[in-house]
């Protein structure tokens, strides 16, 4: 009988802002206690209601540039004009102890991660019902600027292109019904 405790397993959750991928991923983490969500690094400010070292590693460009440059991150992109990166030490350390790691990313961090773990890495896209809807969603939650929605749409139309590139594909044009589509998809992929 081996010792060797079973690697945990990596779910990726990528889509363009205003999809309801955070109010997804929250649920998911309640529903699926033994997922860990990946806490990244980022340049980016804090808003309200964020924790240091929960909701990110809210970091300097300095700092950040230091860590990149010393080979820390197993991905990092910079996106809507902040850097965001994955630390591999807490990577490697999760998958030795067993422990299932969320995390959510971009396109970009998506892809190299993607390309590191290969076939490991599930990958689940949700897409908006339209770019139309997206941006009535963005401007409602007013949480950023025009010039950062703007931003914000732009990237979203790049990254749609990309949504039939990954593992799983979710439309959420009902909260409810694309939630329990993940719930669906994480739980086959927990039980492999």
């Amino acid at each position: 009988m081996s010792n060797q405790i079973k690697a945990g397993k990596l779910i990726v959750i990528v889509a363009p802002s205003g999809t309801g991928k955070s109010t997804m991923i929250k649920r998911l983490k309640e529903d699926f206690p033994s997922i860990v969500e990946s806490v990244s690094y980022t340049t980016r400010p804090m808003r309200p209601g964020e924790v240091h070292g929960k909701s990110y590693f809210f970091i300097s460009n300095e700092e950040f540039r230091a860590m990149r440059d010393n080979n820390e991150f197993l991905e990092w992109a910079e996106v809507h004009n902040n850097f965001y990166g994955t630390s591999k030490k807490f990577v490697e350390e999760c998958l030795a102890a067993g422990r299932n790691l969320l995390f959510d990313l971009d396109v970009q961090g998506t892809d190299s991660m993607k390309a590191y773990f290969k076939e490991k890495a599930n990958v689940i896209f949700i897409s908006p019902p339209s770019v139309e809807e997206l941006e009535k969603r963005l401007r409602h939650r007013g949480t950023e600027s025009t010039q950062v929605i703007n931003i914000r749409l732009m990237n979203a139309r790049k990254e749609l292109l990309r949504k039939n590139d990954y593992d799983f594909l979710i439309y959420n044009d009902d909260i409810e019904k694309a939630y329990k589509k993940l719930c669906e998809i994480t739980q086959e992929i927990l039980s492999r």
